[in-house]
């Protein structure tokens, strides 16, 4: 912690001195050889100058801003002024396959000149690659490759340990916050002689994750004292009335630990043009039939918890409640094993399963869900009989709320994003708004990339789309839709920063009008114990990323102003 100490005050001096200094290197400017025609933002430029003045300081680092804030463009920004210094790499970039192509893209469109080498493919691709970059057959000075890639195989990982890289950046790296993974130990030996993380969400479950961040970025700092640091942040407190204090000792401890390798700026900061965005809970009380059925759900758990009833369905206890408390439909319930013999006999009529062994069939439906069900009985003529009636499929306690909710937002001329985690929960909701006639669109992670992008366009351009359905894990990269202005979350997700991602595709750059985001919560169900968590890690988050007035354990935001001030930002 001394040592951590000892890094801020040097840092912190050199940006107060910034303009008296005239040291060269300082007050950094867009490089040269950045687009002509794009600009760096003003906090854009700041995060430029903060990750400059920690390489001059040979120290690594974290650029945590949040989501939506660029910092694919500062990282590209600063190897683009590392390159005007003559350090042409080579440097590694290690990203998700989701964002790949967006990576590619903003290389090409920030810094044409600069030569991408894109380390992807099948293993036999990669062979070849692997034998042109170690035969210098051809030029690069940045490659950038997927986190499968880079470590799946052992010839992958001798690349990365054989090639001498100076900078290697990786995205979401909060991928890398349990230092006990195959992944993190795999990735601590990749032979750079710097690195960069970038993660729109540092803190999201515990303060030992965070660490896990900052032992991966600065391990010739940490690495000898990873079992003091796992024992800081892991231990509880005793009761719960040394906790409170306890958490605050921690947070002061982990606050001054990050201080000079992380820097935090959310929208609200930077983007004061940003309409405000408004959070909105409702909770939903269960329709009767599926407040008995979530009744009967629970008994059997607790049965089964309890030992006293084998289930083996059942042993994914919170998902289970999770489906419940949203629609009945995601479980199945009226169709019984009567009814799926009768339909897997009748499926012998059927040309395609004429010379079909029923016992399958019937074991093939028995794993399926109601819903799933009913569309199989609409598929096929002979099941007609067995479709579930409108009301069953409308009957849920969210949807009497989404009845009345969407009605007012479609009077006030309010454009709607609503999601979901679950792809059928998706299904059954389109038959909730073609049964009230909304004009709606979906995207889901079944999507191609290409017909995205139409979507996209199609919903920001015909303003008589009133509604636009997405699944919370496709809700990222790429996804603009800052035409609506409402976001309902159907259910919400475990991890709140999932939700948070699902949010900025309305509350982002190009957003005119304030932004509400509604969560329906089932009442009295697991989901109200999910959000009570969730809450916990956002205030955990917040705690970490708010700067004390006079603490010397503050976090950089007092960084960022200082170089505001000093580079006339």
């Amino acid at each position: 912690m001394n040592k951590c100490e000892e890094i801020s005050k040097k840092l912190m001096n050199k940006v107060t001195h910034i303009t008296e200094d005239g040291e060269s290197g300082w007050n950094v400017k867009q490089p040269s050889m950045l687009s002509k025609s794009l600009e760096l933002k003003p906090y854009q430029k700041i995060g430029l100058n903060w990750l400059a003045l920690l390489h001059k300081h040979n120290v690594n680092g974290i650029l945590a801003d949040e989501m939506g804030l660029g910092k694919t463009v500062q990282a590209i920004a600063f190897l683009a002024h590392l390159y005007s210094l003559g350090d042409k790499g080579p440097h590694l970039v290690v990203v998700p396959a989701s964002t790949l192509d967006n990576w590619i893209r903003e290389f090409n469109q920030w810094c044409p000149d600069m030569n991408i080498l894109l380390y992807y493919g099948s293993q036999d691709e990669r062979k070849y690659l692997r034998y042109d970059i170690l035969n210098k057959v051809i030029e690069f000075n940045v490659i950038v490759t997927t986190y499968n890639c880079a470590i799946s195989s052992s010839e992958d990982r001798s690349l990365f340990r054989r090639l001498k890289l100076n900078f290697s950046v990786f995205d979401e790296g909060h991928m890398l916050k349990n230092m006990s993974a195959i992944r993190y130990q795999h990735l601590m030996t990749l032979n750079a002689k710097h690195r960069l993380l970038l993660t729109g969400t540092p803190v999201q479950n515990n303060l030992l994750e965070l660490m896990s961040l900052l032992n991966f970025v600065m391990p010739h700092m940490f690495s000898s004292s990873t079992s003091e640091l796992k024992r800081m942040f892991s231990s509880k407190a005793k009761s719960t009335d040394e906790q409170s204090t306890f958490e605050k000792e921690r947070i002061a401890h982990a606050k001054r630990i990050m201080k000079p390798f992380i820097l935090r700026r959310v929208k609200s900061e930077v983007l004061k043009q940003l309409p405000p965005k408004q959070d909105h809970v409702k909770f939903c009380t269960l329709s009767k039939k599926q407040q008995q059925l979530y009744n009967d759900l629970m008994q059997k758990l607790k049965r089964s918890v309890e030992g006293t009833e084998k289930n083996t369905e059942l042993c994914n206890v919170m998902m289970h409640l999770r489906k419940m408390a949203n629609h009945p439909l995601l479980h199945r319930q009226y169709y019984t094993a009567d009814k799926l013999r009768s339909m897997s006999k009748l499926m012998l009529k059927e040309p395609t399963h004429c010379e079909a062994n029923p016992d399958l069939i019937f074991e093939d439906m028995e794993v399926m869900t109601d819903f799933e069900l009913h569309r199989l009985c609409k598929e096929f003529s002979s099941l007609s009989t067995f479709t579930l009636e409108n009301q069953l499929l409308l009957d849920s306690g969210k949807f009497e709320v989404l009845d009345q909710l969407l009605s007012d937002l479609k009077k006030k001329g309010d454009r709607v994003v609503l999601f979901s985690q679950f792809t059928m929960m998706l299904d059954i909701l389109e038959v909730f708004l073609q049964h009230h006639q909304y004009r709606y669109l979906r995207l889901d992670g079944k999507t191609q990339i290409s017909d995205r992008i139409h979507l996209i366009d199609e919903f920001n351009s015909d303003m008589d789309i009133f509604i636009f359905l997405l699944s919370t894990k496709a809700g990222g990269l790429g996804i603009n839709l800052t035409s609506a202005n409402v976001v309902i979350l159907h259910d919400i997700d475990c991890n709140p920063y999932n939700d948070k991602q699902a949010e900025d595709r309305c509350h982002r750059v190009g957003q005119t009008k304030e932004v509400n985001v509604i969560k329906l919560i089932g009442k009295e169900t697991i989901e109200e114990s999910m959000l009570k968590i969730s809450q916990q890690k956002l205030r955990l988050e917040q705690d970490m990323t708010t700067t004390d007035t006079g603490d010397e354990g503050s976090i950089p935001l007092d960084m960022a102003t200082l170089l505001k001030t000093s580079l006339g930002l």
